[in-house]
């Protein structure tokens, strides 16, 4: 025996399934703003952040600066867009959780610890959407 989840009783399948793309939808783009904003960040400020990255003690900051912005402003478009959307957000959520060990490490401060929580609570969002797609308003939900 199955059950199937209505979001109402009275709810036809067209319905539900309309109502599960658009949440699908709003959570990509929930998702991909704290990308999207954080890379665009990066750009505008590139001395704060390479002295940031730097002062973690990171290898190479140029590097690891160039790669942050590229994976968080080019998956946040990818993920809004939802293009190989299950890739994206499997991507996103080991760049989410990295983040967290790398910049969040200090849980005996409660700053650091509810920032190192957001990346983790992120990072199963994006689980989320690798588990059961980017729904039908999506790239990837027109094939």
């Amino acid at each position: 025996m199955t059950t199937q989840f209505t979001l109402s009783p009275t709810a036809t399948p067209a319905m539900q399934g309309t109502s599960i793309a658009i949440a699908a939808l709003c959570a990509r783009l929930l998702l991909s703003a704290v990308f999207l904003l954080s890379g665009i960040s990066k750009l505008t400020n590139p001395g704060a952040t390479l002295a940031y990255i730097a002062s973690a003690g990171l290898p190479l900051p140029e590097f690891c600066y160039g790669l942050a912005v590229l994976v968080e402003i080019l998956g946040a478009v990818l993920l809004i867009v939802g293009y190989r959307t299950r890739l994206v957000g499997a991507l996103l959520a080991i760049f989410s959780v990295a983040a967290a060990a790398a910049f969040h490490h200090d849980i005996a401060d409660q700053g650091q610890l509810i920032h190192f929580l957001k990346n983790l609570a992120i990072a199963g969002g994006l689980l989320q959407i690798v588990a059961f797609g980017p729904g039908h308003l999506s790239v990837d939900g027109k094939h």
